[in-house]
Formats: structure tokens, C-alpha cells, sequence
């Protein structure tokens, strides 16, 4: 008698333990977004990369981003986190930025650097 009494409060100690264990991970699974911030990748051009001509498309991937610019200017994502953006480059030297924040406020940026030789 004595020993069963022990067995059921031992499961469901197990059983408390376990579900506090699985909200846990839970928790953490979707506080994800908010522990690794906003993220910005660009993907083409490559930093560095001296272009012929004037008019470029920059491409990229976001992740955990609430809003997007390109040298300033609004641009937006689609579903997946991939962004384009279009600009012309002056001749020569170019500095290209872009970034971003997520919800809650935290910012991120990344510079590119191009040259335009005509």
C-alpha cells in the first residue's frame, strides 16, 4: 500500500517535471525570433565588385526584420525573406546600405561597396 502511494506521487512528480520540460523548450522555441535580432544578408552584387554598368539590382535575405531600406528608401520582402532593391550608381566609388529593424526595435545594418567604371 504504502509502496503504490509512492509509485503515483513519484509519476506525478515525473509528469509535473515533464510538462514544465516541454513549456520550457516551448517557450524558448519561440522566443527564437527575439534572441538571435534581425539578420541582413546581401547576396549580389559582391562587396567589392566593380560593375560596367550604371543600373543594379540588389539582392538579399532578411530574417526577423519589421522594415527595410535601401539608402534610405522603404523596400520590402516577400514571404520568405528576399528583398531586391534597384538603384544607379554613380561613376567611381559607391556605398550602398542597407537595413533594417525588427519589431522590437532592434536595428541592424550592412554596407556595400561597389565601383562603376563607364
Amino acid at each position: 500500500m504504502v509502496i503504490l502511494k509512492k509509485t503515483k506521487i513519484l509519476t506525478g512528480v515525473g509528469i509535473v517535471i515533464l510538462l514544465l520540460l516541454s513549456f520550457g523548450v516551448y517557450g524558448l522555441y519561440k522566443a527564437k525570433a527575439y534572441l538571435e535580432g534581425p539578420r541582413i544578408t546581401i547576396e549580389s552584387p559582391v562587396n567589392g565588385q566593380s560593375l560596367g554598368e550604371s543600373f543594379t539590382e540588389i539582392i538579399g535575405k532578411t530574417s526577423n526584420i519589421s522594415s527595410l531600406f535601401l539608402n534610405g528608401r522603404q523596400i520590402f520582402t516577400d514571404k520568405d525573406g528576399g528583398f531586391k532593391g534597384d538603384l544607379l550608381l554613380a561613376e567611381g566609388y559607391n556605398i550602398i546600405e542597407v537595413s533594417g529593424a525588427d519589431k522590437f526595435g532592434r536595428k541592424v545594418k550592412e554596407k556595400l561597396e561597389l565601383v562603376f567604371n563607364k
